[in-house]
């Protein structure tokens, strides 16, 4: 998976960095306010990707404080470098895995993440070594997808393709990925399994633009070029004829028709907002 972000699905992100940005910003704001970071706080953000939240919990620090964003992703990372110069915003940003990194003993008041820490291969272990970074009373508070039938930007495009190509096979609900912390219950258990306690998780649903444009027309386009770039479409078509991958986007493109309006493709999303004590 470390590959995976380093490579296509990185360079993937990096492309489409604005307008995955736009799609999350409602989730970006909800995670943020519940973090309620303050001047002179030092911050982790996890699995900070290209700044976004990094840049407004920088800004939050002020004065005094400081943020340290830490990303897998070189893609990720080189663009959360050039938006921070462009901000004039100091930012400390790590290539390192936060799981399993040094972070440095106690030094941290907020551990924060914005759909970064679905990806630890043992999330107890990851847990325990950020909360080991955080100094006695700090806060831990991120937002990760529910399940992934509660999410359309994965359940449109399936269903439109199960009468294309075969379904990928289920993948282990547990297994690292978008949706490993769907349940409720493992997300309480891994948390109290690492340390932490005074744990809240609370389900937030927003509506996701997955696709921007001038037009109805044109947002749509947008949003089966971005499907093809993050999500299961590539690897759904990835090797099929030329008339089967044409039939397969025709198919995604209707879909995400029916949800097409005047601010773009406006689709369901939903999340769980936690928040834990050290």
């Amino acid at each position: 998976m470390i590959a995976d972000w380093n490579g296509r699905v990185g360079e993937g992100w990096r492309v489409h960095q604005e307008r995955l940005d736009d799609m999350m910003a409602a989730y970006g704001e909800a995670v943020l306010q519940a973090a309620a970071a303050r001047p002179g706080e030092r911050v982790l953000d996890v699995g900070c990707g290209a700044g976004d939240t990094s840049l407004a919990l920088a800004r939050a620090v002020q004065p005094g404080g400081a943020v340290v964003g830490v990303d897998v992703s070189a893609p990720l990372l080189e663009r959360a470098r050039e938006r921070a110069t462009a901000a004039g915003l100091e930012l400390e940003l790590r290539h390192a895995d936060a799981s399993v990194a040094d972070l440095g003993p106690g030094a941290f008041d907020l551990l924060f993440s914005r759909f970064g820490v679905m990806f630890f291969a043992d999330p107890v272990a990851a847990f325990a070594h950020l909360r080991a970074a955080a100094r006695p009373g700090a806060r831990l508070v991120f937002t990760c997808w529910r399940a992934a039938a509660d999410n359309d930007w994965v359940v449109l495009p399936q269903r439109a393709l199960r009468d294309v190509v075969p379904p990928l096979p289920p993948p282990d609900p547990e297994a690292p990925g978008p949706f490993s912390f769907g349940a409720r219950e493992r997300v309480q258990a891994i948390l109290d399994a690492a340390g932490f306690h005074a744990v809240t998780i609370a389900p937030f649903d927003a509506p996701l633009r997955f696709g921007r444009g001038d037009s109805p027309e044109a947002a749509v386009d947008d949003a089966v070029a971005q499907a093809l770039d993050v999500g299961p479409v590539s690897r759904l078509l990835a090797g099929q004829p030329d008339d089967v991958r044409a039939r397969g986007l025709a198919a995604v493109r209707a879909a995400f028709a029916e949800h097409a309006g005047p601010t773009g493709v406006i689709i369901r999303g939903a999340a769980w907002i936690v928040s834990a004590q050290v």
